[in-house]
């Protein structure tokens, strides 16, 4: 299965949500950027509030691409302990990859929401979208550091993801809906046909078009 683009994804993941339509106790959290999309179009069919839950991943020095983990709001970490291995990467230079990110995190924070106060998950139904699942990292993360907020129930929301990331991301969510799960899985990007950037700005415009379908 290929996708348009994240937008279309969205819709599709939305068709098989409908349970959650104008559920007042459930809310839809993305992760940024590339998931806010994906998010935006869930939340507007099913007529849910949408916020961002921002992740950071930990790249490899001179590989920045390389995921060696994640961090999330909340302090928590996830470490793939076989990058770590495979590059013999020492504690003191993740904890210096670490540091650089949680400053990131915090200033996109601020950046994306302005003065909206963020979502409370506490007892509520989360659907956690992201455009796709390659190492897993980030997205742990993220149902990692919700799980802290005590939320009733974790619904991850992907429109593709490799196998053994969905399997390892099974362990942290309550229940999942996945649209793809290849075989010959290389990149979320070669399962979109147009899989352009998406800038901070985007970001700040989905939150503020969602707040604004919103029923009163």
């Amino acid at each position: 299965m290929f996708f348009a683009d994240r937008f279309e994804a969205g819709r599709l993941l939305a068709a098989l949500l409908g349970e959650y339509a104008d559920d007042r106790e459930a809310i839809v959290l993305a992760l940024p950027r590339g998931g806010v999309p994906v998010g935006f179009e869930i939340a507007a069919a099913l007529r849910l509030a949408l916020d961002v839950l921002v992740v950071r991943k930990l790249g490899v020095p001179g590989q920045p691409e390389l995921a060696l983990g994640a961090i999330a709001s909340g302090g928590i970490r996830v470490i793939n302990q076989d990058v770590v291995e495979a590059f013999s990467l020492s504690p003191e230079s993740i904890e210096r990859i670490a540091a650089a990110e949680e400053a990131e995190l915090e200033r996109r924070e601020r950046e994306y929401r302005g003065s909206r106060l963020a979502l409370d998950p506490k007892g509520r139904t989360v659907i956690l979208a992201d455009d796709g699942l390659a190492t897993g990292s980030s997205m742990r993360a993220a149902a990692q550091a919700l799980r802290l907020r005590r939320p009733a129930k974790i619904i991850a929301a992907l429109p593709v993801g490799s196998p053994e990331a969905c399997a390892a991301l099974s362990l942290d969510v309550d229940s999942f809906v996945c649209l793809n799960r290849p075989d010959r899985f290389q990149a979320v990007g070669q399962w979109y046909e147009r899989f352009d950037q998406v800038a901070d700005t985007d970001v700040q415009q989905l939150l503020r078009r969602s707040a604004d379908l919103l029923p009163v």
